[in-house]
């Protein structure tokens, strides 16, 4: 019986191909061993022990370029190395691990663009019973908030955070929602849009914007994206958004016109 392994007995022992075993030979990463008088390359325990040793540093993440100099390095490099492969992975679980939250978002239409915080809110919208047309528009709105009146995101998802929390906002809320059914002109619209502008100069401190936020010089157009998107599908709310405004202007709150 000849002495040594056949290449592929060889890459059975190791757990892997034929085919890597001798893309490690072209590396240089394993030495080929020499042929026998039958003409064959037998592997002994020490190409065996060297395949091991590659095979184990590349499942662990070391790039195969640096195998051969890491294997013939001395103790101290060879630990240092390590620490370095250690971090690029580290950080390689990190982007990958972010990539994965962001398809998991995905899965939930527009979430994908919010934070936690206001994907929170759209939950405690949808638990009030509110329509999922209305929650998808809010999703919406928040989505474009967030893009384009970034200053002031936060109050806004405070200011909506406090309202679910009232049931009164809650049930003046809902009322407005039904208004979609009114005709513009119908009176119950003026007498809505003064109870909603009521209870919401109650915390007058979110309707203000933060100390330094910055208002850019197209802070109307900005403001009125956000803020009377879909009005255009519902002329009723149009009129209710416009008096709520009114009414708050009148209360010496400054909203962009």
């Amino acid at each position: 019986m000849a002495d040594g392994l056949t290449i592929g007995q060889a890459a059975a022992f190791v757990g892997v191909t034929i085919k890597t075993v001798r893309h490690y030979h072209r590396l240089g990463l394993v030495a080929e061993p020499e042929r026998d008088s039958s003409d064959y390359r037998r592997y002994g325990s020490a190409e065996l022990l060297r395949l091991v040793q590659v095979r184990t540093l590349a499942g662990a993440g070391v790039p195969l370029v640096e195998i051969g100099e890491l294997l013939d390095a001395d103790p101290e490099r060879f630990a240092a190395t390590l620490d370095d492969v250690h971090r690029r992975l580290t950080e390689q679980i990190e982007d990958l691990t972010a990539r994965r939250d962001t398809l998991h978002r995905l899965a939930h239409g527009d979430r994908a663009l919010l934070p936690d915080r206001a994907c929170a809110v759209l939950d405690r919208l949808a638990e009030l019973d509110f329509s999922p047309d209305y929650v998808a528009t809010q999703r919406e709105a928040l989505v474009l908030a967030r893009a384009l009146i970034p200053d002031i995101f936060e109050t806004f998802l405070a200011r909506l955070e406090r309202g679910l929390d009232d049931p009164e906002f809650v049930d003046l809320t809902k009322r407005g929602l039904d208004a979609t059914s009114w005709d513009p002109d119908d009176p119950r619209i003026e007498e809505l849009a003064s109870a909603l502008a009521n209870k919401l100069l109650t915390d007058r401190a979110l309707l203000t914007p933060p100390p330094g936020s910055q208002q850019p010089s197209d802070a109307a157009a900005r403001y009125g994206l956000v803020n009377h998107h879909r009005e255009d599908q519902e002329p009723s709310i149009a009129r209710l958004n416009t008096l709520v405004e009114a009414n708050l202007r009148a209360a010496g709150i400054d909203i962009p016109q």
